[in-house]
């Protein structure tokens, strides 16, 4: 116990911030908001109280870096080629995928969501975070649309086709067995069906 808390106290400030960050999320995972707490969290992470506010600032900042690393995340999924793929053929299995489909990475995301009507810090993250996710999105309909010679309101359509994703991690989480990533593959392909390739 005493070494591991020495490697703790040998870890850069940006690691700790992460240690805190993993903790935060893993307790989400695990039960929500309720069990986004102080002493849950440093008690997952091995670490002091103070540690919280000395690099968050706050709970309320703690949620927010909590925020903002799942999204750079789920971005850097989705924009990873997949050989042999369109970048919107990509994007579509990454978002089912086990990486991203899983209950967890599903509980946190809706941890988080519920949050965002009541906590005005973390609503003006989302503000900014859903509009670089959104954009991902758009960019590969704009370039799927061109390729297949079509016109698309690709504002719409992204927000439409982001509402069927976070729909199917809603029923992941509320009834996983009712729905597979196969179910979601083929959804997502029916919807945007025209600019497949």
């Amino acid at each position: 116990m005493a070494e591991a808390a020495k490697r703790k106290a040998r870890l850069s400030p940006a690691d700790r911030r992460a240690l805190l960050e993993d903790a935060a999320r893993a307790c989400m995972a695990r039960g929500g908001i309720r069990e986004f707490t102080v002493d849950r969290i440093v008690a997952e992470a091995g670490v002091s109280r103070g540690l919280i506010t000395h690099h968050f600032g706050s709970m309320d900042g703690l949620l927010v870096a909590v925020y903002a690393r799942m999204y750079r995340e789920w971005i850097e999924v989705i924009e990873a080629p997949r050989p042999g793929l369109s970048r919107l053929e990509a994007i579509i299995e990454a978002l089912v995928s086990p990486e991203l489909f899983s209950r967890d990475v599903l509980n946190v995301w809706l941890t988080l969501w519920g949050e965002i009507a009541n906590n005005p810090v973390l609503r003006e993250a989302h503000r900014s975070l859903y509009s670089d996710y959104r954009a991902t999105i758009e960019l590969a309909l704009t370039e799927a649309a061109a390729r297949h010679g079509r016109s698309i309101d690709a504002p719409r359509v992204a927000a439409a086709f982001i509402c069927l994703i976070d729909g199917f991690g809603v029923q992941r989480c509320v009834e996983p067995s009712l729905l597979t990533e196969e179910d979601a593959r083929a959804a997502c392909r029916a919807f945007l069906g025209p600019l497949l390739d």
